[in-house]
């Protein structure tokens, strides 16, 4: 695969489970056993995908995994294995009578839980259940792996790791993209990119959801950022029913207009997702043609319009945001480190991270974009409390991390778990150091700092730290790892002993940027030890510093004389447009009261629940028990704070895991408060709600993400689970006299049980309110089959259910 790869466009196929509904799929069969009741009709749609000109075509396996064939009688081996087969017979055959070689792609999708911390599937618990069907998948000889319609992030990194581990096969990688340009977990376009590309995959993209007009966007800013080639697979359009079967609303035509637009932008690997077929490929593969012979004759792919026109640019992101280091000076808050720091000892001794969390919210607030983090002590375990660490600080804030650790093995566990790509403190120009560093960056596709000292001990002066910068970049380079992923610290030493070592720095950053157009940092801290009014010293030399080309200061941004240096230094050097930020932070003329280092910040009630600050959520609420009644802090602090949270969902301010995150605070708030009613005779409950995913139907990640918001909220819940039968359903609605009903199905084939399930419950003169949610479903489909309220997330569920339970006079079809 890899030998066309970057050569010419590439045609992928189109949907499968269209293609089996077109067939006769029965609703309520999974796609995966078609494999072996009916091998001959996924042999016969992969031979006409063929035949419309796709390149390769797409195992059915999509939903292969141990987790979704629970209960099914096969295997995620045995799945994979057929599947393979199927395909490669398919394959052979066209080979056979055209002579023209054809791929199998191995396609996988998602596991079907939420990842840690909004769920419970842990990071090497998915990689797991990829590395079963990719091992699968490399014995029956499949051509290339294809990981589609992620919505996280963070378990396609665990599935492309074990696919770097357990196979030297080819990757391309798909996400799935929400109308607001965000991943369901809030990830935007640039941020996938910065998180996968580096880590050695050979194309990516984004499928599903949404049809190639809407795609536009998102696509254009993928073509921005990313040095691989990008693949698209629209939806044909949007769903809607017709005479029972679920069919998308743009022809042929339009389909294959929009995708010219994205392949004249630079796209180069082209099909269809959800309501596409052979006749779709068969018409964009006459547009690619004619492409392709164009590249044919001029030897040129077409070349994206890219960020800096598509040199080489420095950046680290978390889950939800990515910090360019660009022409503004990025802070890197240092104060996560024990050394020297007694309360952070005594805090990671005694397995206290919250301290750490807010020490993280501390620098956050006072600007810092990166936030370095170091655990290390030899009283402590410290892998463990480093991995701990990062997911308390990642629950707490959006900015990317600094992993800062001396053991090779703690910053590989580290970068392998974290939901991002982080920056490595350090490697420096020892030849043992590198050798033990450089896998660790090149595999995880990570940024890393590179301290200008060796075997020879700390550098004397310029020369001696460039020629070792230049060491360590060339070093990097061998591993594959750019210049764009390295950035140097030249060191500073104290003036008191060594009063020539700064003049020395800062003449170092000058000819590193200029001669390796690398990114640099620098503690600057050390360079008052020993002296008086340190803090003078530090600041008159950070703004040296950033004068010499300095771009991501190591400092404590609670030091606010710090921070000030820095946007002014902005201001000064036109970096700060209209000196914006500059006046944002001052222009109001008030005075700011610091924050004090050593200060625990007691948060308000209503800014825990706002900010999802669940550790101090339970002592908060204890603490105010004994002023308030608890009905009253409910009325009164849980429900206004809630609707904020879901206005700034609504806006796009805050995503599914803070949004998640506040529940689960409001959760443990109403366990204190439900316990405190339990001694006086009252209750909180605003109702009873039952949930499901209709039968047929083995995706349940929307439904239980509404479960939980819901029980969050206040109402109980009664899961039914996923592949639900009608007459289940029914019973459980009519004995325990439900009102509110939530039905969720994600896939094109099993929306009609849908439907029935809702004409069931109304033949039956039940008279709940009735909800539906999926990927597949719109406002006018759920009007259509007769729902009360679209779910089209998690939070507009929760709208529903309060207008069922609190204003049920006027419950009506909401968009």
């Amino acid at each position: 695969m890899r030998e066309i790869i970057g050569k010419r466009i590439i045609i992928c196929d189109g949907a499968m489970g269209t293609m089996l509904q077109k067939y006769g799929l029965k609703t309520g069969e999974l796609p995966e056993i078609q494999n072996f009741t009916n091998p001959e009709t996924i042999e016969r749609i992969h031979r006409e995908y063929l035949e419309a000109g796709s390149d390769f075509v797409s195992t059915n396996t999509f939903g292969a995994s141990e987790l979704k064939l629970s209960g099914s009688g096969y295997s995620s081996v045995e799945v994979v294995r057929q599947a393979v087969a199927i395909a490669r017979q398919a394959t052979d055959t066209f080979e056979k009578v055209h002579g023209r070689k054809k791929y199998v792609a191995l396609d996988l999708g998602s596991n079907g839980k939420l990842m840690e911390p909004v769920g419970d599937l842990t990071f090497e618990a998915a990689y797991e259940l990829f590395k079963i069907q990719i091992l699968a998948g490399v014995s029956a000889g499949a051509d290339f792996i294809f990981f589609e319609t992620f919505t996280d992030v963070f378990e396609l990194k665990a599935a492309v790791i074990a696919a770097k581990e357990n196979s030297d096969l080819p990757i391309f990688c798909s996400v799935t993209f929400q109308e607001d340009g965000r991943t369901l977990m809030g990830t935007d376009p640039l941020t996938m990119v910065i998180m996968l590309q580096d880590l050695g995959i050979d194309a990516l993209g984004v499928n599903c959801s949404l049809g190639p007009e809407q795609m536009l966007g998102t696509v254009r800013q993928i073509l921005r950022y990313s040095k691989l080639p990008v693949l698209v697979q629209p939806n044909a359009g949007l769903p809607c029913m017709v005479d029972g079967q679920t069919v998308f609303d743009i022809s042929e035509e339009s389909f294959v207009d929009t995708m010219g637009i994205m392949l004249s932008e630079g796209v180069s690997i082209v099909g269809g997702c959800c309501g596409t077929t052979p006749d779709f490929i068969a018409k964009l593969a006459k547009k690619v043609s004619e492409i392709n012979d164009k590249i044919i004759r001029t030897g040129k792919m077409i070349a994206p319009e890219r960020y800096l026109n598509g040199a080489p640019y420095t950046a680290v992101c978390s889950a939800t945001k990515t910090v360019m280091l660009d022409d503004r000076i990025r802070i890197i808050g240092e104060r996560i480190n024990p050394t020297g720091k007694k309360l952070l000892k005594e805090a990671l001794k005694a397995g206290d991270l919250s301290y750490i969390e807010q020490e993280a919210i501390r620098q956050v607030k006072a600007g810092a974009e990166i936030l370095d983090i170091n655990v290390g002590l030899p009283e402590i375990e410290e892998k463990q409390t480093m991995l701990a660490a990062i997911r308390r600080v990642s629950a707490v804030v959006d900015a990317p991390l600094q992993i800062d650790s001396s053991d090779p093995e703690v910053l590989s566990a580290a970068v392998r778990n974290y939901n991002g790509r982080p920056i490595i403190n350090s490697v420096n120009g020892k030849e043992s150091v590198m050798h033990q560093i450089f896998p660790i960056v090149k595999k995880y596709g990570a940024c890393v700092i590179a301290l200008t000292l060796d075997e020879n001990g700390l550098p004397k002066n310029k020369e001696e730290r460039v020629a070792i910068a230049e060491k360590i970049i060339k070093t990097a380079e061998t591993y594959g790892i750019g210049r764009e992923r390295i950035i140097v610290d030249c060191l500073t030493l104290t003036v008191s002993a060594e009063q020539h070592a700064a003049r020395a720095t800062l003449e170092a950053i000058t000819e590193v940027k200029a001669k390796f157009g690398v990114k640099t940092t620098l503690g600057a801290s050390n360079i008052s030890f020993g002296l008086p009014e340190r803090k003078l010293l530090n600041r008159t030399f950070l703004a040296m510093a950033l004068q010499a080309g300095l771009d991501a200061p190591i400092t404590d941004p609670l030091e606010s004389d710090y921070v000030d240096t820095i946007r002014a230094f902005e201001v000064l050097n036109s970096k700060d447009t209209e000196s914006r930020d500059y006046i944002g932070a001052y222009g109001n003329n008030e005075s700011k009261p610091a924050v004090k280092p050593l200060e625990r910040i007691d948060f308000s009630l209503e800014t825990i629940i706002l900010e999802g600050y669940g550790d101090q959520a339970t002592s908060a609420a204890q603490k105010l028990l004994q002023t308030r009644l608890p009905l009253d802090i409910v009325e009164g602090i849980i429900i206004p704070s809630l609707e904020i949270v879901g206005q700034r969902y609504e806006k796009g301010e805050l995503y599914l895991p803070q949004l998640i995150k506040s529940a689960d605070t409001v959760k443990s708030i109403f366990a204190v408060l439900k316990n405190e009613m339990k001694q006086t005779g009252g209750s909180i409950n605003y109702g009873k709600i039952v949930v499901a995913t209709v039968k047929g139907d083995i995706h349940d990640i929307g439904k239980n993400i509404a479960k939980v918001m819901l029980e969050n909220y206040g109402y109980e819940v009664i899961d039914l689970g996923k592949d639900v039968a009608i007459e289940k359903v029914v019973q459980t609605v009519r004995e325990e006299n439900i009102r509110f009903v939530g039905l969720s199905a994600l896939m094109t084939t099993t929306v009609v049980n849908m439907e029935a399930t809702i004409k069931a419950l109304k033949a039956e003169g039940l008279t709940c309110k009735i909800l539906v949610g999926g990927a597949v479903l719109t406002f006018a489909y759920a009007q259509k089959i007769g729902a009360d309220y679209f779910g089209k997330d998690a939070m507009a569920t929760v709208k529903a259910a309060n207008e069922v339970f609190r204003k049920t006079n006027s419950a009506k079809l909401n968009d």
